[in-house]
């Protein structure tokens, strides 16, 4: 298993935890160095935050523990194509690189609806992976949703 894929696992059981909470399973990974320095999981409902996406609350943990609201030799592992408001968090802290697995074609801001990450207007650029693990990610949270309805 390639370093992406044991990363997206973690980042799987952030989801799946996320899900057991009643909130949408999308989970994500902070990595600096090659060690996780922070988690995250969805927290929309727990918190009464609308800006409590698996996402930012992997930033804001990584910040906190590095000391430093710029990531620039962070990566992050997120199970979903991160939204524009996310997308545009990473631009902000200067994210170095971002891995993620599901696509998500309703909201995605990494290409599949919008494409503000690595914009050419924009005053930062990160390399980006897509995909690790896309089915996978992608069925957890097909089937939060089928049980739902």
């Amino acid at each position: 298993m390639t370093a992406d894929e044991t990363l997206m696992r973690v980042a799987l059981e952030e989801a799946r935890a996320a899900a057991e909470a009643g909130e949408v399973p999308i989970g994500a990974v902070a990595v600096r160095g090659g060690a996780i320095v922070a988690r995250g999981q969805n927290r929309v409902l727990r918190d009464v935050d609308p800006t409590a996406h698996a996402e930012m609350v992997a930033m804001r943990a990584a910040a906190e523990a590095i000391g430093n609201y710029r990531l620039v030799d962070c990566e992050l592992y997120v199970t979903l194509e991160p939204c524009a408001m996310c997308a545009g968090a990473m631009i902000h802290a200067r994210l170095g690189r971002l891995v993620w697995g599901a696509a998500d074609p309703k909201a995605g801001a990494a290409g599949s609806v919008v494409e503000v990450l690595n914009h050419p207007r924009l005053n930062h650029q990160m390399a980006v992976t897509s995909g690790v693990f896309a089915e996978e990610c992608g069925e957890l949270l097909r089937e939060f949703f089928r049980e739902r309805r």
